[in-house]
C-alpha cells in the first residue's frame, strides 16, 4: 500500500528506469559534490511552465524558485517571511551562480487576476491578491488601455511584471554588486505555453524577441 497518489508512484517508477538509470553517475557525482548550477530561474509556479523542461536541463543545472507570477520582491529586510528572497540569497551568495532568469509565461492566471477588478479573494487571507499588489499599479494602467484586447492586456503585463521583477533584483545590495562587477548577469523571457516559443528580453530596451534557434 502506498501513501503517495497512484500517478506520482508511476512516474517514479519511469524516473528510475530511464532518467535516473542513464545519469546514475552524474546523480551520485551532485550527491557526493555538492550542487553548482550555472543559472537560478524565477519562474512561475504554473504545472504548464516548468523550467527543467522548457530548457531541457539535467540534474544540477538549473536552481529554480517558483511562486505566483513568478515575482520577484524589492529588498525588505524585516522580521516577514521572504521566500523567494531566501533562494536568491542562497543562489547569489552561496552557490554563486553566474545569472539570473526571470521567466514569465502566457496565460498566467496570476497576471490574470491581477487584471481583474471583480476577482473574489480565494480564502480570507488573500496570500494571492496581497502578491499580487506588487503590479498593481501597472496593472491598473495596462487595464485601462482600452485600445487592447483583453488578451493583449494580460501577454504585456506579463512581459512588463518581468522587467519590473528585474528592476527589484537590482534593489538587493549583493544582487547590484556582483552585476556590477560583472560577474552576474539578469535576463527576462516570456514562453508561450500554447505555441512552445520562447521570447528573450533584451536587456538594453526592454523589448522581446524570438531568439534564432535555427
Amino acid at each position: 500500500m502506498t501513501h503517495l497518489p497512484e500517478t506520482l508512484i508511476d512516474g517514479y517508477r519511469n524516473f528510475m528506469a530511464g532518467r535516473y538509470a542513464s545519469e546514475r553517475d552524474r546523480y551520485r557525482a551532485l550527491a557526493r559534490e555538492g550542487q553548482e548550477p550555472h543559472t537560478m530561474v524565477i519562474a512561475c509556479c504554473d504545472s504548464r511552465a516548468a523550467p527543467e523542461t522548457i530548457f531541457d536541463c539535467g540534474p544540477g543545472e538549473l536552481f529554480v524558485v517558483r511562486n505566483v507570477a513568478n515575482l520577484v520582491p524589492p529588498y525588505a529586510p524585516d522580521d516577514n517571511y521572504h521566500g523567494t528572497s531566501a533562494a536568491l540569497e542562497f543562489a547569489v551568495q552561496s552557490l554563486k551562480v553566474d545569472s539570473i532568469l526571470v521567466l514569465g509565461h502566457g496565460r498566467c492566471g496570476g497576471i490574470n487576476a491581477a487584471l481583474s477588478s471583480d476577482t473574489a479573494p480565494l480564502s480570507p487571507g488573500d496570500f494571492i491578491g496581497r502578491w499580487m499588489n506588487m503590479v498593481a499599479p501597472v496593472a491598473e494602467t495596462v487595464s485601462q488601455n482600452e485600445t487592447m484586447t483583453e488578451s493583449e492586456q494580460q501577454t504585456a503585463l506579463e512581459r512588463i511584471s518581468i522587467r519590473h521583477s528585474i528592476a527589484n533584483l537590482r534593489s538587493f545590495p549583493y544582487v547590484k554588486e556582483r552585476e556590477s562587477k560583472g560577474e552576474l548577469t539578469l535576463h527576462g523571457a516570456w514562453f508561450d505555453i500554447s505555441t512552445g516559443e520562447l521570447w528573450a528580453m533584451n536587456p538594453e530596451t526592454g523589448d522581446f524577441s524570438r531568439p534564432d534557434i535555427d
